[in-house]
């Protein structure tokens, strides 16, 4: 039995929006991240009333709600960034594949990343958030290169679904590889068990500062690359005859969206879906021209983990709900919808 799947062209029956709605749903999509900063700042397992929080957001830590505002900022803050981050990654991993499926957490990239981290702490001795950020991005980029090897062997090369059956096949491998080194360690079990869910709590000012050069360099390499995932998408023959060199461009696009995945999973974990929920909801609203799509992604990106993480501590309070399984409910439900969109057949 062999299966074989419908490669999915993005501009095969392009959404086009005019210039001026593109406008209005980003103005939204702002108001909206604007919103949930607020509440991730305001709610938690103490609710505080807004005065404390502009109180705090001015320098004063006098009360117990304003040293509480105070602490969850660089909280929301990585919330922000590293939604941005797998968002965009997401959107470029799909048009660099043109690939509905293509995610961070499908492909394998962020387990790589993981098992990265974990080997390098348990047998290296890895103790700075720099560190795990470099060896984070090279687990990443190896274990993205080898799903894509496995995905393409066989007839009709890397299609999506062979692809996410690679990616769901190494990452079941790779997490099995994390808990036997973290397991025997008890020293680290314990620290890498709540890591490997995926979170933005406990963040300090200079854990952010520590990785938000490379999340700047990773964006900046996607967002280079945007006009030229509009040529890719036509085939690579079409991007060809249109002046592009259609393996740089994929090089490039992929760096970008490596060291964006790996850096946010040293800094908040493994989150997964993110990066596939988040490109197609915004494919919805202004079409497929990544010039567009890929900032539209980065802010959704940022409001939905924001909003995740704040949902997150209100169902559980006083405790809380890591945003990795906020997400995971979220996106499970949407993976198999897409799944179940693609025209797959058995023969």
């Amino acid at each position: 039995m062999t299966v074989t799947a419908t490669p999915h062209v993005p501009d095969a029956a392009p959404v086009r929006r005019p210039a001026h709605v593109r406008v209005v749903w980003l103005l939204v999509l702002l108001a909206v991240l604007c919103a949930v900063m607020t509440a991730s700042l305001a709610l938690g397992s103490r609710d505080v009333a807004w005065a404390d929080v502009f109180s705090a957001l001015g320098g004063a830590e006098n009360t117990l709600e304003e040293a509480a505002v105070a602490k969850r900022v660089p909280r929301t803050l990585l919330a922000v960034v590293v939604g941005a981050a797998l968002a965009l990654s997401g959107a470029v991993m799909q048009g660099v594949t043109r690939n509905p499926l293509a995610d961070p957490g499908i492909l394998g990239v962020n387990m790589g990343a993981s098992l990265a981290v974990v080997t390098g702490i348990a047998y290296f001795g890895l103790a700075s958030a720099s560190g795990y950020i470099w060896v984070a991005m090279a687990g990443a980029a190896v274990s993205a290169g080898f799903v894509y090897a496995v995905g393409s062997l066989g007839r009709g090369g890397a299609t999506p679904l062979k692809l996410a059956l690679a990616g769901a096949a190494i990452s079941a491998a790779l997490a099995s590889l994390v808990s036997a080194v973290v397991l025997p360690r008890t020293d680290i079990s314990g620290t890498f068990r709540l890591w490997q869910i995926g979170g933005v709590g406990g963040t300090s000012y200079a854990q952010l500062g520590s990785v938000l050069p490379f999340l700047a360099v990773g964006a900046v390499l996607c967002l280079a690359s945007a006009r030229a995932l509009n040529s890719l998408a036509l085939g690579d023959d079409m991007a060809a005859g249109l002046g592009e060199r259609v393996a740089l461009v994929r090089a490039v696009a992929a760096l970008g969206a490596v060291v964006l995945c790996g850096a946010s999973t040293a800094v908040a974990g493994p989150i997964g879906f993110v990066g596939l929920v988040v490109p197609h909801a915004c494919r919805l609203l202004i079409g497929v021209d990544h010039r567009w799509l890929l900032p539209f992604a980065a802010v959704g990106g940022a409001a939905l983990l924001t909003a995740a993480d704040v949902i997150g501590r209100i169902v559980a309070r006083p405790a809380e709900i890591d945003v990795g399984i906020v997400t995971a409910i979220v996106g499970a439900p949407f993976f198999i919808h897409v799944v179940r969109r693609q025209k797959v057949r058995s023969l």
